[in-house]
């Protein structure tokens, strides 16, 4: 099983990703951070069969709510806006991969519900809140796989 966390670490609520990493390889779990940019994250998950995506969202719902998706058979339209600080992010990774037939057997994402991005700012308390339970939901979604995480 291979789990990215997407984000910048240094745009405020888009820390999320980076942060649920670092919480997961504390618990055990190796988890990479990425920046979240399409061809990246076509590029590691190019040999994985299952994946586990951690992002900040855009959905709507209340700061640091934490959601799950299969990222396979969630329609892409109305999707979570993955955030702002992602050039071509997920949702064109996926259209992509599937296009060139390099998607994953199985992708989960995990969202974290975010509102701020600006640059040199730090994650909202509401988010940090939100890293725990997503490291927390992450963690059990690993074990119940009963394979590890690489």
């Amino acid at each position: 099983m291979l789990v990215l966390c997407c984000g910048h670490p240094d745009r405020g609520d888009d820390a999320a990703g980076p942060l649920v990493a670092r919480r997961l390889r504390e618990m055990g779990v190796e988890a990479r951070e990425e920046y979240g940019d399409a061809l990246s994250l076509i590029d590691a998950w190019q040999d994985a069969d299952d994946v586990v995506l951690v992002d900040a969202v855009v959905t709507g719902k209340r700061p640091g709510t934490v959601s799950v998706w299969d990222a396979l058979t969630a329609p892409m339209t109305g999707r979570p806006r993955v955030g702002s600080s992602h050039g071509l992010g997920l949702a064109e990774a996926i259209a992509l991969s599937r296009t060139i037939g390099g998607l994953p057997r199985r992708l989960m994402l995990f969202g974290i519900e975010a509102r701020r991005f600006e640059l040199g700012e730090p994650p909202s308390k509401a988010v940090l809140r939100g890293v725990e339970r997503a490291a927390r939901k992450v963690y059990e979604y690993c074990v119940d796989q009963r394979r590890p995480a690489v």
